[in-house]
């Protein structure tokens, strides 16, 4: 597994580690069941805290994403893409509505919303 730590990220390491690790499940390069490094082995390969990797893990935990088994470690639990894919897209239209009730009370064009889009997305290809 390969998490990159980016100390120009807003997102906090935890949640960086988290996000990770939740998008390699998502896409299939953790296969179901598979053992993931210890929380210790994790904090030691990043140089950062144990506090912080159990903090992801917890929450990977929480999300329904890995399963702990005290003693021999975490686990990556078996996954419904379209359950996943499903709660993905709930997600993207209450964003969707919440931007387009702030680009109406600001007066924007749906050319000038398309455009700041479009600009977002350049700007996080640029991050990845």
């Amino acid at each position: 597994m390969n998490i990159q730590i980016k100390n120009s990220s807003n997102d906090p390491i935890y949640l960086q580690i988290k996000n990770q690790i939740r998008d390699a499940i998502i896409n299939g390069e953790l296969e179901a069941n598979e053992r993931l490094p210890s929380i210790r082995l994790l904090a030691k390969e990043l140089r950062i805290s144990v506090i912080t990797t159990k903090r992801a893990y917890d929450e990977l935990e929480t999300d329904g994403f890995i399963h702990s088994v005290q003693g021999k470690g975490s686990f990556v639990v078996p996954q419904n893409k379209e359950l996943i894919k499903e709660k993905l897209l709930r997600k993207i239209e209450t964003s969707i509505a919440e931007i387009l009730h702030y680009s109406k009370q600001a007066g924007l064009s749906h050319e000038e919303l398309l455009k700041m889009i479009q600009t977002m997305e350049d700007e996080h290809a640029k991050c990845d």
